[in-house]
C-alpha cells in the first residue's frame, strides 16, 4: 500500500519519541519544527499496518526481550496505564529491549519500548508507570501526529524500515546511518522533536494516567529530578532520554507542583516488579560476579521481602552459572515463603529444564500451570519443554489456547512450526516458520518457507490456498521496498 505524497506526514505520525536531536551526527537528516500541518489522518487499518511493520522492523536492528515473565510484567503495568490514560480504547503493545542506556520510547500504532537500563534505574514501581505514562500521553495527545515529512512516495514496509533506522541511530548514531544508508532514504526530511508545550501536556496528562491507576504521582518528579542530578557524571554521554525529553528545573517544579495536589499515601511495589528488575540485572550483566556481590550484599539488609528479592537474584546467577543444586534450594525456600508468586514455582520448573531433567520438569509445569492457570509465562515454558521432550500433540494444545496477543508474537509461530514439525507435517511447519520469520523482520526468508511449504507432499487444498496468499502478501511487500529504493 503507497501513501500520496501529501499524506505522508501524518502516515508516519506516532513517530518514536526518542529520536536523537543531534542532527550533525547523522548525515539527511533535517530537525524542523513539529508544527507543520501537511496532511491528511492516516487511517486505523494504515496506522496498525505501520505499527506492525515498525515492529517487526525493529527486531533486525534491536535486542528485543525474548523472556516470558519480563514479556508479561511490562505489558501487564502497560495495560493498566493504557486502561486508565484518556484513550483507554487505543490499543498499546509494551516491550523491553535489552540495553543499558537510558532510554524508552513510543513508535507507530502504540508500540512502546522501555530499555532494560531505564528499567533498572528507577528505584519504584511508579516510577518506572510514570515513564510509560508520559510516552502513553505522547500517542493519545497526538503529539507525533507530524512527525515525518517527505517529498516521495514511501510504501509501509519502507517508512516503517526507515523509523526503525531512525530509532537505531538513538543506541548508535553510526549504526543508525548505515541502516538509512542501505534503506536509501537519506532524501526524506524528518520532524523529529518535542516541543516544550508537548512535555508538558504529556506531563500534566501521564500523571492523570498515573494517579487512576494507582501509583504514586510524586515518582514523576523523584525520577525527573535524579535523572537530572545523575546527568552531570555523564558528560558528553548523556543518556537518550534526556537529550529527547530535556528536563529542567521548571519542568521538574510544574510536576511537583502538581503532584502535591494528590492527597499523600504509601504506594508499595508489587512484588512483581522486584522480581523483574532483579531478574533483568542478571539478564543484562556482562559481569556476574559483580552481580552476585550486589545481591549478596542486599540480603543481609532491608526487609524480609527485600531480602528475599536478593536471594531470587542469586538464584538467578547460579541458575545462570548452571549451579542447579545452588539455584533449586533457594528457589524451594522462596516458594515455600511466598507460595502465591508465580515466578518461584516457575524457576524451580526452569532448573529443571536447565540441568536437562525433563521428566521432574514437565510434572512441575503441569501443577504450576493448574496452579497459575492464567500465567502465560509458565504456559509458555512449559510448552517449550513439551517440544524438547517430543509431546507435540500437548504443546498444540496449550499453544491454541494462548490469548490473541500472545498469538502475535514470534514465538509463537516458532513453536507452531516445531510442533508440526515433530508431526511429520513439513507443509504446516514450514507456513508457520514463514510467519515467525516476517515477524521478525525477515521477508525473504519467509518467502523461501513459503516456496518450501507448497514443495511439500502433505499439502491439501485448503492450506495451497493460504500459502498461495500468504506468498502474494510477501512477495508484494517486497517489491513495494524495492520501488521505494
Amino acid at each position: 500500500m503507497l501513501f500520496k505524497p501529501t499524506s505522508i506526514a501524518l502516515s508516519l505520525f506516532l513517530f518514536i519519541s526518542t529520536v536523537s536531536t543531534r542532527a550533525n551526527e547523522i548525515e539527511n537528516l533535517a530537525l524542523p519544527d513539529m508544527g507543520d500541518s501537511s496532511g491528511t489522518l492516516i487511517s486505523p487499518i494504515q496506522e496498525k499496518e505501520l505499527g506492525e511493520a515498525f515492529f517487526r522492523s525493529i527486531h533486525t536492528r534491536i535486542n528485543i526481550n525474548q523472556d516470558a515473565e519480563v514479556q508479561q510484567y511490562i505489558q501487564s503495568i502497560g495495560n493498566q496505564l493504557s486502561t486508565n490514560s484518556d484513550q483507554p480504547s487505543n490499543p498499546f503493545h509494551f516491550f523491553i529491549v535489552l540495553d543499558n542506556q537510558i532510554n524508552a520510547f513510543a513508535g507507530p500504532g502504540g508500540y512502546i519500548g522501555v530499555n532494560s537500563g531505564l528499567f533498572l534505574l528507577t528505584e519504584s514501581e511508579s516510577e518506572l508507570a510514570s515513564v510509560i505514562a508520559h510516552e502513553i500521553a505522547h500517542i493519545t495527545q497526538r503529539h507525533l501526529y507530524r512527525a515525518f515529512e517527505a517529498a516521495k512516495r514511501l510504501s509501509i514496509p519502507t517508512a516503517a524500515a526507515t523509523l526503525a533506522a531512525i530509532l537505531l541511530a538513538t543506541q548508535s548514531p553510526e549504526a543508525g546511518q548505515a541502516a538509512l544508508m542501505a534503506i536509501q532514504a537519506g532524501s526524506v526530511q524528518f520532524q523529529i522533536d518535542f516541543t516544550r508545550d508537548n512535555e508538558k501536556e504529556a506531563d500534566r496528562v501521564g500523571m492523570k494516567t498515573l494517579a487512576k491507576s494507582k501509583y504514586n504521582p510524586r515518582s514523576m518528579p523523584i525520577f525527573f529530578e535524579r535523572l537530572q542530578q545523575s546527568s552531570r557524571y555523564y558528560g558528553k554521554d548523556i543518556p537518550e532520554f534526556l537529550r529527547t525529553h530535556p528536563v529542567s528545573v521548571s519542568r521538574i517544579s510544574d510536576t511537583r507542583g502538581r503532584a502535591d495536589k494528590y492527597p499523600y499515601k504509601q504506594y508499595p511495589d508489587s512484588h512483581d516488579y522486584l522480581l523483574i528488575q532483579a531478574k533483568l540485572r542478571v539478564i543484562t550483566t556482562s559481569d556476574k560476579k559483580k552481580a552476585l556481590s550486589y545481591f549478596k550484599t542486599r540480603e543481609r539488609q532491608g526487609t524480609k521481602q527485600q531480602q528475599a528479592i536478593a536471594r531470587y537474584g542469586i538464584g538467578q546467577i547460579y541458575l545462570a552459572d548452571l549451579k542447579f543444586s545452588e539455584a533449586e534450594k533457594i528457589f524451594q525456600q522462596l516458594a515455600k515463603q511466598y507460595p502465591n508468586q508465580p515466578q518461584y514455582a516457575y524457576a524451580i520448573a526452569k532448573t529443571s529444564v536447565k540441568s536437562l531433567n525433563f521428566k521432574k520438569a514437565l510434572v512441575l509445569f503441569k501443577q504450576t500451570v493448574k496452579r497459575f492457570p492464567d500465567n502465560n509465562a509458565i504456559k509458555i515454558e512449559y510448552i517449550s519443554t513439551l517440544l524438547k521432550t517430543k509431546k507435540p500433540d500437548k504443546a498444540k494444545v496449550i499453544l491454541q489456547s494462548l490469548d490473541h496477543e500472545t498469538k502475535k508474537q514470534p514465538f509463537y509461530f516458532e513453536y507452531m512450526a516445531q510442533a508440526y514439525a515433530n508431526l511429520k507435517q513439513q507443509a504446516e511447519s514450514h507456513r508457520y516458520l514463514a510467519e515467525y520469520y516476517y515477524a521478525i523482520g525477515q521477508t525473504k526468508t519467509a518467502i523461501l518457507q513459503i516456496n518450501l511449504a507448497k514443495k511439500s507432499l502433505d499439502i491439501n487444498f485448503y492450506l495451497q490456498a493460504i500459502l498461495d496468499e500468504r506468498l502474494s502478501f510477501f512477495n508484494n511487500e517486497e517489491k513495494e521496498r524495492k520501488l521505494n529504493r
